[in-house]
């Protein structure tokens, strides 16, 4: 038997549109039985005349009218309330009654894609109470929903599934309505999978050790997001006032690893390279010791060695005339920032459009919320500013990314060039975002960032039990110590995840940063997201 939809008739985008309506209509239903009244009152004065044949009709009928359009708007605001979040945190903020069906409703839970619960609702003392077992560990992705605070996260997001507000024919909706008058079964929600691996994500934040900074692992073919970490976070158990008016404690309300802008440092050189290679680079560059500059005006741009050089009083040769990929695994800035500058500042502007930068991304949006992430800041420079570009192209200056984006950057890699959407529903499909990079460019860097892992600067997480591919980062900021990176894939040859890990003045990317993304590619093999090499 078919089913009528009626999505379309309760989307929640077109209350605005009706209610706006039901108000006009009532108002005009108003202002015409009141002219009816008058004009009844004239004609009882004149008694003398001939009443007009149904002049008593008339106002019945707009009394009538007026009855049901108050009815209308009535069944607007309560019988069909709960398709309406907002309708349900005024009902359970403001209604302690103990028929109000808003505090009779029991969300469905938040699963992660192998069915472990990280969101569920529990009955105390005729109430329904929303619970988190991990606390903060989940909370940049799951968010919270409280009466009094509103909703954040995929709880905003994905409000009316788990209200069980999506029903598809008319016998679904009639259940919801039955369950709700008659009391004599509880309304449920829908669960919802998401895409992440609970185990990894516990370990990615079990490993930032309390250090600020985020982790992302995400399959570079599909775009599943499996880890989306960020430290500090806030226990969704115990929202309070506190945590919105304390500035500190606030800063457990950002989400680092979508929403934190970061200098990339040596992570974005990928970027870089790719965009040479586009070009059609294949040559080698000098790279003396003493460094490189634009302009006397400018300190000189120098590698890591000379700097470790001159600390033990002894001193380095440079590393002289070298290519692409033995830059890459020695992470030159000698070598990148000259890179960048013969570019021109009009190819680092056609960068910024191939592998979206200055953009936001959505990872689930409904029309009661959007989940997204922010790729970065490329902002255009002057054509006179070399210097500027030499920095953009070390990763320092005007450049900032977010570790989400950075794990995206890197998959593209992994996958052909191709970056695929982000995704935070298991149920959703694969999606192409955009292309990063051709095909050839991507199998071009891929033995690059291999390199680095063998015997370049991430030699140090190098393990037979899996080939890893990446980059270490190092970015100083204004701020304190540097910011630690690295970003990466597993396996090498056939990638399966791809890693982002942010530590905020932790240093040296290769010892922070690095160790941690090695620990969650090989926790990931174990379980299974990585197959084993043979």
């Amino acid at each position: 038997m078919a089913t009528l939809d009626i999505n379309a008739l309760l989307d929640p985008r077109l209350w605005p549109s009706t209610r706006l309506v039901l108000h006009v209509a009532f108002f005009l239903a108003v202002f015409f039985l009141l002219k009816q009244l008058f004009d009844l009152l004239d004609l009882a004065r004149l008694k003398h005349l001939a009443r007009p044949k149904g002049s008593y009709r008339i106002p019945m009928i707009l009394l009538t009218l007026l009855f049901g359009a108050l009815l209308i708007h009535q069944a607007t605001w309560q019988l069909a309330g709960i398709y309406r979040p907002q309708f349900i945190g005024f009902m359970q903020l403001h209604d302690r009654r103990e028929f109000n069906p808003a505090h009779w409703i029991q969300r469905g839970r938040l699963l992660d894609h192998r069915g472990e619960v990280l969101a569920y609702s529990e009955e105390s003392q005729g109430r329904v109470y929303r619970r988190y077992p991990d606390g903060p560990v989940f909370a940049p992705v799951v968010g919270y929903t409280q009466p009094r605070f509103g909703a954040t996260g995929m709880e905003a997001v994905a409000t009316a599934h788990l209200n069980g507000g999506e029903p598809a024919s008319l016998n679904d909706w009639g259940e919801l309505g039955r369950q709700l008058v008659t009391r004599d079964k509880r309304p449920r929600g829908k669960d919802l999978v998401l895409t992440l691996d609970a185990d990894l994500q516990r370990l990615a934040v079990e490993r930032l050790a309390g250090q600020r900074g985020a982790v992302v692992i995400l399959s570079p073919t599909d775009g599943a997001v499996r880890v989306l970490a960020s430290v500090p976070s806030y226990d969704p158990n115990r929202i309070g006032a506190e945590l919105f008016l304390d500035a500190e404690a606030g800063t457990s309300l950002l989400n680092r690893a979508t929403q934190g802008l970061y200098p990339p440092g040596s992570v974005f050189k990928i970027a870089v390279a790719a965009l040479a290679l586009e070009r059609g680079f294949s040559g080698t560059l000098d790279c003396p010791a003493d460094g490189f500059t634009t302009s006397e005006r400018y300190r000189k741009i120098r590698d890591h060695e000379y700097y470790e050089a001159r600390r033990s009083g002894t001193s380095w040769r440079g590393h002289g005339r070298i290519g692409l990929a033995q830059a890459m695994a020695r992470s030159s800035n000698v070598f990148f920032a000259q890179l960048g500058v013969q570019q021109g500042r009009d190819a680092f502007q056609t960068l910024a459009d191939q592998i979206h930068l200055n953009r936001r991304i959505s990872l689930h949006e409904s029309p009661y919320g959007r989940f997204g992430l922010i790729t970065g800041e490329l902002p255009s420079l002057a054509k006179t500013d070399r210097h500027g570009l030499a920095q953009i192209s070390i990763g320092q200056g005007r450049v900032l990314v977010t570790p989400a984006y950075m794990a995206m950057l890197v998959a593209a890699v992994g996958n052909q060039g191709v970056a695929m959407r982000p995704r935070l529903i298991a149920r959703e499909p694969a999606e192409p975002f955009a292309r990063f990079m051709s095909a050839s460019t991507a199998s071009q860097l891929a033995p690059m960032l291999r390199l680095v892992v063998t015997e370049g600067t991430a030699r140090g997480i190098d393990t037979p039990r899996l080939r890893i591919a990446g980059k270490t980062g190092t970015a100083e900021n204004a701020q304190g110590d540097a910011h630690s990176w690295f970003v990466g894939y597993a396996p090498a040859d056939r990638p399966t995840l791809a890693v982002a890990v942010l530590v905020e003045h932790g240093g040296y990317g290769s010892l922070v940063a690095a160790p941690i993304a090695r620990d969650l590619l090989l926790r990931a093999q174990e379980t299974g997201l990585i197959h084993r090499d043979p």
